[in-house]
């Protein structure tokens, strides 16, 4: 497990971070429904060329999570912005999953933060993205978020396996079940849930083209989240059609293959 050990004050709320290694600074973004744990496995190899920098998004991990607060794709790019102002960072590498990696662009497009380099790992970055089980908790969020803890444990678990194209074993499970579980846990999962909107990818999509750093993009061939298609879209886009396509991999390929991951890195 990655040690979460300090925290940071984003305008009266909590954010866990931690820093491993020595080097050139690289950070870690992870996406939704995970925390900054998806890295567990890649941080310490990578932590022997980089100063590798991990936090949880605001609402997720062991960050604060709580009644009434905005945990949207709106808020996640103005964290990342404060964050490289605390650790003062001018231009790190950065490694990116998912909501992360909206997260990134967005942070770039919006909030002009450059990189050295960056990788992006099956990104949330181009409108349709949302199943209808987000769409569904978007009408009934309360509902969702009070029913029984033993329903909402064996819906988060069948969610949770859903983004992985090998099963998931106990131990892999626990981690990403234990910070949506409870009674703060619970109605936080749903709350993220219900505040998704592409209309965040959008404001950041129509900005989309060369960068003036490197960009790498990897999918998972079997990622049943958000396909392959997408991705070559926005490797179009991005990256001149260049795209990594990591065979027997879902949307979460840092437990799928995590040593595409560490290859495309190293």
């Amino acid at each position: 497990m990655l040690s979460l050990d300090h925290r940071f004050d984003f305008h009266g709320q909590s954010v866990a971070w931690g820093v491993i290694g020595d080097g050139e600074p690289l950070v870690l973004i992870h996406g939704t429904p995970f925390s900054s744990q998806v890295w567990r496995r890649i941080a310490p190899a990578l932590a022997g060329k980089w100063r590798v920098f991990y936090f949880d998004l605001l609402g997720y991990g062991e960050s604060e999570k709580r009644e009434g607060q905005d945990v949207s794709l709106a808020v996640q790019n103005e964290l990342l912005a404060a964050l490289f102002g605390y650790w003062k960072l001018k231009a790190p590498a950065v490694l990116a999953h998912d909501f992360g990696g909206a997260t990134a662009l967005r942070a770039h497009y919006l909030n002009e933060l450059m990189y050295s380099q960056l990788t992006l790992v099956d990104p949330v970055a181009l409108a349709p993205w949302g199943s209808p089980f987000v769409q569904h908790v978007r009408k009934f969020e309360e509902a969702f978020a009070k029913m029984p803890g033993y329903m909402h444990d064996a819906l988060l678990e069948v969610y949770l396996q859903g983004a992985a194209f090998n099963k998931l074993n106990c131990d892999s499970l626990r981690i990403y079940m234990e910070p949506w579980q409870g009674k703060i846990g619970q109605p936080a999962f749903y709350r993220q849930i219900a505040q998704m909107n592409e209309i965040y990818t959008d404001e950041a999509s129509q900005y989309y083209g060369g960068m003036d750093f490197d960009v790498k993009l990897l999918w998972g061939q079997e990622d049943q989240w958000i396909p392959v298609s997408q991705g070559k879209k926005l490797a179009d886009k991005i990256t001149g059609g260049q795209m990594i396509i990591v065979p027997n991999s879902g949307h979460l390929m840092q437990e799928d293959h995590p040593e595409a991951i560490l290859a495309a890195m190293l």
